[in-house]
């Protein structure tokens, strides 16, 4: 109950001063943020580390696939046809026997 309590004291006493500060400071804080993400060093920066991270990503993802390749066996392509990653063998298969019927697909 104490920590409730300081809690919420803590969040009127937050509330008292930010709105003190009122929207002038909202605005200030606002442009200054705004001015720091236009500078071509930080874009620079965050254009490297969002390159770092799809690569990464990448290689995360190519860990957990071959991964998943080994222990679901409807992944592995060399069964199924051409396996396009879907997760469902047949649908390939499927879409060519619609389109010989004239079936919409």
């Amino acid at each position: 109950m104490r920590y409730r309590l300081t809690f919420a004291v803590g969040l009127a006493v937050g509330y008292v001063l930010g709105s003190r500060a009122g929207r002038e400071r909202y605005e200030q804080i606002k442009r200054t943020a705004q001015r720091v993400a236009d500078n071509p060093r930080v874009q620079e920066a965050a254009g490297v580390v969002g390159a770092q991270a799809s690569r990464f990503a990448g290689m995360a993802r190519a860990r957990v696939g071959d991964t998943l390749q080994q222990r679901i066996p409807f992944l592995h392509s060399e069964e199924h046809g051409t396996g396009n990653g879907t997760g469902w063998p047949d649908e390939e298969a499927a879409e060519r026997k619609a389109r010989e019927s004239g079936i919409p697909y």
